[in-house]
């Protein structure tokens, strides 16, 4: 057979297993039970069941266990809120033990029992510890926060699922799920004030690092057509910093966007959309918006991790929301909307930031 030959019927057999395939793949979606044979749906995670597989590994490391046992600001806020708070003989709940030292605080000062919950594998680790130091009144629940179940209801519920974003670790789904089913009616939540900041700021210049589309001299070279690829990962625009010689100063007086008591709030009452304004009493780069969030148990009582608070508690980074460069005048009104389609993902986040004026 000649090759033109073959290749005529190797182009027509071609042809007719594609127009076969395309017809059965018809039949299959015109069919719901065909359809739903082949083309299973596909389940969507949410972000909080997103969060609880992150959860398993991530806080089962020791490293993570290490940073936090080291951020003094943190174990000082969370021993005085016990110290202060449990009374002897209350039934206690530590949503989140890791190594157990926040049930061991709740239990020293005379908790009559702790349940102590986690479904990392670090509650291995905490059970041991408890045992090793004396700890007797700890009973470890190793199981997820939805899945616990008690006889009766407890005074307090201790946790520490406060994220970067204040959001992103779950803390409505699971301190909320913990208070309707299991506290009692007036108990108590530790910590459960929140406030939520997002302040226009600028860098210090040794630290700024511009979006390559904003450098057009470097030693001669200009990468401004590099705005034609701005990248379609939203990580590129979201920054993480501990560090307190990042942020020069913010460009205006900072006021929290957003309080949350945990005592009361519910997810359907928090706004999916902020817009706020800031007058800018300090002129600079504007070089982007920084989200940081405070915890306070009572006034003189409060933690922080603010990237100009010295007495941050540093395991908590502080996030960059970046923004193309500008310079900001005294008395220019910066107008900033930030909006979500759910707080706890911050991948749905977007914000943009407008100005106009200046004195």
């Amino acid at each position: 057979m000649p090759f033109s030959a073959l290749q005529r019927l190797t182009v027509s057999v071609s042809q007719r297993i594609r127009s076969a395939c395309s017809l059965l793949g018809g039949k299959l979606r015109d069919s719901a039970g065909l359809r739903a044979w082949f083309y299973p749906p596909v389940e969507v995670e949410t972000p909080a069941e997103k969060y609880r597989q992150f959860n398993e590994n991530y806080f089962a490391d020791l490293h993570t266990q290490e940073r936090m046992l080291a951020d003094q600001p943190r174990m000082s806020f969370y021993h005085e809120a016990i110290e202060r708070h449990i009374q002897e003989g209350d039934r206690v709940i530590d949503l989140g033990t890791g190594t157990g030292i926040l049930a061991a605080f709740a239990s020293r000062r005379g908790a009559e029992k702790v349940y102590a919950v986690d479904h990392s594998n670090i509650i291995e680790h905490a059970k041991q510890l408890a045992a090793e130091n004396g700890i007797e009144n700890v009973d470890f629940e190793d199981v997820h926060s939805s899945k616990l179940y008690l006889d009766e209801p407890v005074d307090v519920i201790v946790h520490e699922q406060m994220g970067d974003y204040l959001f992103d670790e779950a803390m409505m789904v699971n301190v909320c799920d913990l208070r309707d089913r299991l506290l009692k009616p007036g108990g108590l939540i530790l910590p459960s004030q929140f406030e939520l900041f997002c302040e226009p700021m600028t860098l210090h210049d040794e630290r700024r690092v511009p979006y390559i589309w904003e450098l057009n001299d470097v030693y001669g070279f200009d990468f401004s057509s590099m705005e034609r690829s701005r990248p379609q990962d939203l990580e590129y625009y979201r920054l993480v910093s501990c560090d307190l010689a990042v942020v020069k100063h913010f460009v205006s007086e900072p006021a929290p966007i957003m309080k949350v008591d945990l005592h009361t709030v519910t997810e359907s009452k928090l706004p999916l959309r902020v817009k706020f304004t800031r007058k800018v009493t300090q002129a600079g780069i504007l070089d982007g918006l920084v989200i940081y969030m405070k915890a306070k148990v009572d006034d003189d009582l409060v933690l922080s991790s603010s990237p100009l608070d010295p007495g941050r508690a540093p395991h908590w980074g502080y996030r960059i929301l970046r923004l193309d460069q500008s310079y900001v005048e005294v008395g220019t009104e910066l107008e900033v909307t930030l909006t979500a389609d759910d707080w706890s993902d911050p991948d749905t986040w977007e914000w943009n930031c407008g100005q106009w004026g200046s004195e």
